[in-house]
Formats: C-alpha cells, sequence, structure tokens
C-alpha cells in the first residue's frame, strides 16, 4: 500500500473537525491538495497542512492508501470517518468519532479513543490498544439504528453504553465495561436476524444487555448487578473461541419481550 504520513507540527488549537483525514479523501490528490483539504476549528475552517507537515505516496485508489498519524491527536475528530477501504495507523490519542460510520478498510489507533468510537459502522475493523470512551459501536444520537458491521476491538476498558442500538458486526472489549453494554440491542433487526455480538472479558457494574431484543453479549468477568429482566434458563457448556467453558444462559430483555442471549461465565 502507498502511504501518507501525517506529522502535527505543533500549530496550536483547540479542537479539529478533520473528516477529510480517510483513505477515501487522500486517494487520487497531490500532497497540496491534501494539505488544501479542509478542517474545522469551531466555526472556522483551515487547511489541513496547517496543522499537519503532510509526506509519502499517494495511492490511486482508497483500498490501497494507508494513512499514518505519527503522534498523539487527543483533539482530533472524525478520524477516519465513512471510510471505505485502506488503512489508517495513529501512533497514539484519538478524539471523538473515529471510525464512526465507517463501511471497509482498517483503523489501528495505538492509544485511547474517546466517545462515540465507530458509531454506526458497516464494515471494516477498528482496532483500539488503549481505552475506549462512551458509546463505542453506538448509534448517532437520537437515532435507533446502531452498528451493523464490522469488527471493534478494545484492547483497554470501555465506557458506558456501548453497541448502543447495535444491529450486527462485532465489539470485544479485553477489560472492563461500563454500564448500560449492548443497551436497545437489536431494536432495528429483523424478525429472523441474529443480531450483533458483544464480547466483554473484564467486569460490569451492571445493566449489560439493558432493554436488548436481540444479539449475543458474552460475560466472561462479572457483572455486579443483574438486570431483573433476564431469565436464567440454564448452565451449560459453550463453545467459545474453540474451547468448551461453563456459562449461564440467560434470555432478554423480558421487559421488552426480549431475545437476546447473554452468557455469564459460570
Amino acid at each position: 500500500m502507498d502511504k501518507i504520513t501525517l506529522t502535527p507540527n505543533g500549530e496550536k488549537y483547540l479542537v479539529l473537525e478533520a473528516d477529510c483525514i480517510t483513505p477515501d479523501a487522500f486517494a487520487g490528490k497531490t500532497l497540496a491538495q491534501i494539505a488544501d483539504l479542509q478542517v474545522w476549528e469551531g466555526n472556522t475552517s483551515h487547511r489541513l497542512g496547517k496543522f499537519f507537515d503532510i509526506t509519502g505516496t499517494v495511492a490511486a485508489t482508497a483500498g490501497e492508501q494507508a494513512i499514518v498519524i505519527n503522534g498523539s491527536v487527543p483533539r482530533v475528530k472524525y478520524i477516519g470517518a465513512k471510510m471505505t477501504g485502506g488503512a489508517i495507523l495513529c501512533k497514539g490519542d484519538v478524539d471523538m468519532y473515529c471510525g464512526a460510520w465507517m463501511k471497509g478498510g482498517q483503523i489501528l489507533v495505538k492509544g485511547n479513543a474517546d466517545a462515540f468510537a465507530g458509531i454506526q459502522m458497516e464494515g471494516g475493523d477498528l482496532v483500539i490498544e488503549g481505552n475506549a470512551g462512551n458509546y463505542c459501536g453506538a448509534s448517532y444520537r437520537g437515532d435507533w439504528r446502531g452498528m451493523k458491521g464490522g469488527n471493534i476491538l478494545v484492547k483497554g476498558n470501555a465506557g458506558c453504553d456501548i453497541g448502543e442500538y447495535m444491529v450486527g458486526g462485532t465489539i470485544t472489549v479485553m477489560g472492563n465495561a461500563n454500564i448500560n453494554a449492548g443497551i436497545h440491542a437489536g431494536r432495528a433487526v429483523g424478525a429472523k436476524e441474529p443480531g450483533g455480538k458483544i464480547v466483554i472479558y473484564g467486569n460490569s457494574p451492571g445493566r449489560v444487555g439493558a432493554q436488548m431484543t436481540r444479539g449475543t453479549i458474552y460475560m466472561l468477568g462479572a457483572i455486579e448487578t443483574m438486570m431483573p429482566g433476564f431469565a436464567l434458563k440454564e448452565t451449560q457448556e459453550v463453545d467459545f473461541e474453540g474451547k468448551k467453558m461453563p456459562f449461564k444462559v440467560y434470555t432478554g430483555d423480558r421487559a421488552e419481550a426480549g431475545k437476546g442471549t447473554l452468557y455469564v461465565k459460570a
């Protein structure tokens, strides 16, 4: 893949909205044209090149374009938003909406990602090696359709409301997850569709699967407070990632006549 490197040049800013940092926006342009792409600081627009030194080789298509952000950019939003292919590597933290609405390609964040990472994504892979903020893989504010496809892997901890209104795809959290994991999951899923999947290796304080109607959640850690709308169906050996493991199998949320499945490691 051809690679473009963005290196923060030290120019000061409060918060940048930079949905132009995608393989789709870079592919087929010259370096000068990429530098002229528009970013926003509040209601003021700037050139991308005002804040980043831009080097490398431009690809003809998004699928052949790699982008490396050579540093931490914890106040740059919308990195990789709506991308359809290619790859982005951020060597540090990113702000909100990283990978939002993405349909393909890969994003690797070496640090933390703020809220709304991967919201309503339809495809591709988003890997966050640090922690993820609230509403990872969730719906946009006011919408009832969440993540439809793709994969999100959080190697650290995740905030609240991950997978809110989830329709499809997979979210895996290697650490702990805050309240409301999988809340409203399956609301927009058809009657014969399985819905999405959430896997949490750590613990959660509670409200896991609240108001879910379809989908699957695996909890390998502990849930401090179980939702009363989940009925214990049985304890059984479940094939999980190629291994047989004992899980308590719950169905719910019965408050919504839900048919979701919650597996809690026994």
